[in-house]
């Protein structure tokens, strides 16, 4: 690892962040609305972004720079093992397809902002909709903090921040800095800041990929000397080689299926959804966004790269970054660099944004001002935001890093507990409020107390996401396990509320608004039967 600053890497890695942070800023006068005073404009983009856009804010949204440093980490570190990554993002978009259209016509004609909104017009359970709002914030915490360190693992390699015994201030200064220039321009342009500088995030992560598949290859003799030396580590350790051993396999195949299961109930992902114009929109994105599972792959393969280039770390978060350092010219290093680190504030500002939003609409505006107006409404999720962000820096600075790792494994299990009422709502009015707030209960219950008890060679708490399959004796992601418990308390309670006539809950939906497109402005369209069928 260098010893001083890169300083070429550094220059090249502050001009693209400067580059975005007046693109940050300039997003606020971005196809500015007459009424910028409502969570629709500040905290939506004003339901405005068409096919591409939205294409680039999902993907900025769901590639993070977390992904970018930690997929290949994985399989440099575990091996095969960690590629489960690319499965679970090939299988979510068919899962997608289903679904979210439908969520994107019944938010549009309610004016939906968040997962809990839609969760209680459905299902009239404010205790139901403030579970799953906060289930969201609590899951999103921890991911937003990790794309901190990941803007750390990079200024570490760079040299920047001086070393462990330099004072922490000066130490953690740069972290500083960039969080605050993304504090104030998510602050001041909401949803468009993000959505505008997700094209050069995507398009520098796609230029260092290309380069990096074909470069860093040939520096090292080829894939044959690549995939011969990554064997070779793996075998010496007792691994197995390449491919993980029989025993690994239903924790692979698990945690592929429930990664899948989850990725969209964060609440990030459904506020770059629902930013879209129509539905037209989403149901494009849900068959061009497996373009992003390709680079994965191939990202996922530096893994196999950094062994065989001979990078040595302590902390497997920094081995790409390192490799970045060590093979790429210090100019094309810095260019790395600047798509990992801005690959960070693309969904560090959505994520902050979504769970302000799940905080004003169904916290704040649901138990605490019920008369709040758009306006304060929009002021209160933009402070929120800044104390989000607050809360993950200090995180990242005051907690060791693979406690905040943990942290968003265990936010995986639980945002997967919100699927039953989420996706459930969507397609059947059949689960009762209370049944689906019990079976979310012994999910976020089972899986927590499951995660707390996996040891792992660092950690005696929350070592690890996988533990044995009660009545199976396979090892299975914890996530999994607990949510078909969650779907299997929901049948039963919803049996038993609804044999002693427990009291329903109002639905203020109806069969059409789940097909429903964007007409003119301020009015919904049912699409024709045809088009309509093609949603289910």
């Amino acid at each position: 690892m260098n010893d001083g600053v890169n300083g070429v890497a550094l220059g090249v890695f502050v001009f693209f962040f400067l580059a975005v942070t007046v693109l940050g800023f300039l997003a606020a006068r971005w196809r500015r609305a007459d009424n910028e005073h409502s969570l629709d404009e500040w905290g939506l983009g004003g339901r405005s972004f068409g096919t591409w856009v939205t294409w680039f804010l999902l993907g900025g949204d769901l590639y993070t720079a977390y992904t970018f440093v930690a997929v290949p980490a994985a399989v440099y570190a575990a091996g095969a093992a960690g590629f489960f990554a690319v499965p679970y993002t090939i299988l979510v978009y068919p899962l997608i397809f289903t679904f979210l259209p439908r969520l994107w016509s019944v938010s549009h004609k309610h004016g939906y902002v968040t997962t809990s909104d839609f969760v209680r017009g459905r299902f009239g359970s404010k205790g139901l909709s403030l579970a799953v709002a906060v289930t969201g914030i609590l899951a999103t915490m921890p991911y937003i903090a990790l794309q901190l360190v990941g803007i750390q693992a990079v200024l570490d390699v760079m040299g920047v921040g001086g070393g462990e015994s330099t004072n922490w201030f000066v130490k953690d200064l740069p972290l500083l800095i960039a969080f605050g220039v993304l504090a104030a321009y998510t602050y001041s342009s909401g949803l468009r800041a993000p959505a505008l500088i997700a094209f050069v995030k995507d398009t520098l992560i796609y230029i260092v990929i290309a380069v990096a598949i074909i470069y860093i290859p040939i520096k090292l003799g080829g894939f044959d000397e690549i995939f011969k030396a990554a064997s070779d580590k793996y075998t010496a350790a007792g691994a197995g080689g390449l491919v993980p051993a029989e025993a690994g396999q239903w924790t692979y195949a698990t945690l592929a299926l429930g990664s899948a299961l989850a990725l969209f109930m964060y609440p990030h992902s459904i506020t770059a959804t629902l930013s879209s114009r129509s539905r037209e929109v989403i149901r494009r994105n849900t068959t061009i966004l497996p373009l992003y599972s390709l680079m994965l792959g191939l990202l996922a393969l530096l893994g196999f790269m950094a062994i065989a280039a001979g990078v040595k770390v302590q902390n497997g978060q920094l081995a790409i970054p390192q490799l970045f350092e060590n093979m790429f010219p210090d100019w094309f290093a810095g260019v790395a660099f600047a798509a990992i680190g801005i690959g960070a504030l693309v969904p560090a500002a959505i994520m902050s944004i979504a769970a302000a939003n799940l905080f004003t609409r169904n916290i704040y505006k649901d138990f605490i001002k019920p008369d709040a107006t758009p306006r304060q409404e929009t002021q209160v999720s933009k402070v929120v935001s800044l104390l989000v962000k607050v809360g993950a820096l200090v995180f990242v600075l005051t907690m060791d890093k693979t406690v905040a790792i943990n942290f968003q494994l265990l936010g995986g299990i639980w945002i997967l507990q919100t699927f039953p009422a989420l996706v459930g709502g969507l397609f059947t009015r059949w689960f009762h409020r209370w049944a689906l707030l019990g079976g979310w209960a012994v999910g976020m219950l089972y899986g927590t107390i499951a995660a707390y008890g996996v040891a792992s060679p660092t950690q005696k708490h929350f070592g690890g996401s996988s533990k044995e399959i009660p009545g199976i004796g396979e090892i299975g992601y914890i996530g999994l396990t607990a949510f078909l418990l969650n779907v299997a308390v929901s049948v039963v309670l919803t049996f038993a509320l609804r044999a002693f006539k427990a009291p329903d809950g109002i639905d203020e939906t109806s069969p059409g608004d789940y097909t429903a497109d964007a007409g003119a402005p301020g009015v919904e369209t049912e699409l024709p039967p045809a088009t309509a069928g093609a949603s289910h």
